[in-house]
């Protein structure tokens, strides 16, 4: 079983698009990680965020907007032999986006990213009052690299323990 390169953005893209959910990962003033899950929306290469206004990732972004954020598909359990433990793998697609956050404070610009973001959970149209607006934080990431994999894949002229006598 292999890892792969995913190249074209359609296929990078339909990955970030079908996931729930991504972590975000930071450092704080003393390098140490902070990595958190997040709901997002996306589009045209842009990763949006909400969050409180204060928090623990606003301080350390607040010093360090550098971020990496990570999507992966729905991992399958898979084995080339299931008597073999070593054999056991994940099966799934996973993306790597780096970028800097910048904090979003324009009122209209907030709104326009809140229908981004619902967009991606649902197909309704949403409307938002003014204190909704005003008191969520927004995060823009505008993606500066970005890489894909897929993973535990079985491509032709791959060893296959499944025909073999272990035992």
């Amino acid at each position: 079983m292999k890892t792969f390169s995913i190249e074209e953005k359609e296929n990078i893209e339909k990955i970030i698009r079908s996931s729930k959910f991504c972590y975000v990962g930071m450092a704080d003033e003393n390098g140490f990680p902070y990595v958190l899950p997040m709901t997002f929306g996306y589009d045209d290469g842009v990763i949006y965020f909400h969050s409180a206004q204060e928090g623990k990732a606003i301080r350390i972004l607040g010093k360090n907007p550098k971020v990496c954020i990570a999507f992966c598909t729905q991992p399958e359990l898979i084995w080339q032999h299931p008597d073999v433990a070593c054999s056991y793998r994940m099966k799934g697609k996973s993306v790597l986006c780096e970028g800097e956050v910048v904090f979003e404070e324009d009122f209209v610009e907030k709104e326009k990213i809140l229908h981004i973001f619902m967009h991606h959970y649902s197909d309704k149209t949403f409307t938002f009052s003014v204190p909704a607006v005003n008191n969520v934080k927004i995060w823009k990431v505008e993606i500066e690299t970005m890489c894909a994999k897929e993973f535990g894949v079985m491509r032709p002229g791959s060893i296959s323990y499944k025909d073999q006598d272990f035992f």
